[in-house]
């Protein structure tokens, strides 16, 4: 074997068991695998669980909060602030940034990752081109794929398609949206029709920002039902995953119910973005402010297949964040308040299984046998711990190869008293 992890727990209800590992591939999993190897790890009875999964990050704009701080938290200003240093971006920059960002989540454990550049006239293709150098460079460490991000919109923004085209001709693997950011509804509906019909065109996965308000009162934050429909007129059922989407909490359960299930249907994925949404939902309200989340225990309870990610990284979309998939699962547990259980396992689940599927990848994903090897060894010894101790991420397996090794050493000096009673 080429690696095998000896005394893993990757089941709270079972033994511990042996991983046997070869050519990238997990080759057994059971108790006591007799087989030599060139490389061992003793998980002493740690937990295991599958590379987590970034199905949504902005890496173009990350670590800019200090550049130009936002004051007033909206949705509008982080736009209008974004859009301002755009303008300057330099390419070196922007890959140290996003290098910088990718270090944080291999370190966490982060074995894909899907990142949306934003493609517009503010800044070009630079945001494609830097992550087309990094998906070449971080091979090794984890997967890239590239979404060709409209932040601007299309219609709103003129030449904009024309710079997706060219994106998607250079490598984007998937094509984006933003049909809130038009004009009108009447654009809005134009908008997700352009990016259905390049998405057939160039045979490609859909990830739209979709819906992101505290409410429907504006159609245009009100575009899912319309969405769904065409995925199904399209056939593009289980290939299109949607961020944001927090317009849908602010349904009664009599209007969510109908929307909930077009969405199943179409097989659309959800990712809700916490720390984002948290941060700039409700900016508006001055008594009881919103919450901006989507209905993650309706959606899930209805088997819409529910992801999360961290979205933005310090900047004024989200001024906090360090690409920590199992910190903003804990974070999500306690808003979504999923808290028995079962309820916690579903978001574990939401970080790996779930959004490997809102991308594309749960065809070879899992600790499995045949699967591909990306897994991480926590520093905790079970797995419904992962979440409540966010544990150090002991080793980083990708590929069958051990990509992150860390070490933890942390002592507590107990002083007894003595003085003179």
């Amino acid at each position: 074997m080429d690696l095998l992890i000896n005394n893993v727990c990757v089941r709270d209800d079972a033994p511990l068991v042996d991983i046997a590992i070869k050519g990238g591939r997990i080759a057994a999993i059971e108790p006591g695998i007799d087989a030599s190897a060139d490389e061992r790890i003793d998980a002493q009875g740690r937990a295991a669980i599958p590379g987590l999964v970034e199905a949504h990050l902005h890496l173009d704009k990350a670590l800019l909060h200090r550049r130009l701080p936002a004051r007033f938290g909206t949705l509008d200003e982080a736009i209008r602030v974004t859009g301002i240093l755009k303008s300057k971006q330099e390419r070196e920059d922007v890959l140290d940034r996003s290098r910088q960002v990718l270090d944080m989540a291999v370190k966490n454990g982060t074995v894909a990752v899907r990142a949306h550049p934003d493609v517009d006239l503010i800044q070009g293709l630079i945001g494609v081109e830097t992550l087309l150098a990094l998906k070449d460079e971080y091979d090794s460490l984890l997967d890239l794929q590239i979404v060709a991000f409209p932040q601007e919109g299309i219609l709103k923004s003129k030449g904009t398609y024309e710079l997706m085209i060219d994106a998607l001709r250079m490598g984007a693997d998937v094509v984006g949206g933003c049909p809130y950011n038009e004009l009108n509804w009447d654009d809005t509906k134009r908008h997700i029709d352009i990016v259905f019909e390049l998405a057939q065109r160039f045979d490609a996965p859909v990830d739209m920002h979709a819906d992101f308000a505290d409410d429907t009162a504006d159609q245009r934050f009100a575009a899912i039902s319309y969405i769904a429909q065409r995925t199904i007129d399209t056939g593009y059922q289980g290939r299109v995953s949607l961020g944001h989407v927090t317009s849908l909490g602010a349904l009664d359960n009599d209007a969510l119910a109908p929307v909930i299930e077009q969405i199943r249907l179409a097989g659309i994925s959800i990712v809700t973005l916490p720390a984002t949404d948290l941060y700039l939902g409700g900016r508006k309200d001055t008594q009881n402010p919103r919450r901006g989340l989507t209905p993650v225990k309706a959606l899930h309870t209805a088997g819409v297949n529910v992801a999360y990610s961290s979205n933005n990284v310090r900047n004024a979309f989200t001024p906090f964040g360090k690409a920590d998939m199992l910190q903003i699962g804990n974070l999500l547990a306690h808003v979504a308040q999923f808290g028995v259980p079962e309820h916690q396992q579903a978001i574990l689940d939401m970080g790996t299984h779930n959004a490997a599927r809102a991308i594309g990848l749960s065809h070879d994903y899992g600790i499995a046998v045949g699967k591909q090897a990306d897994l991480i060894i926590l520093d905790t010894f079970r797995v419904a711990d992962a979440l409540l101790d966010i544990p150090p991420r002991l080793w980083v397996i990708k590929r069958g190869r051990i990509t992150v090794v860390t070490q933890h050493h942390c002592e507590i000096h107990r002083h007894s008293c003595c003085c003179a009673q």
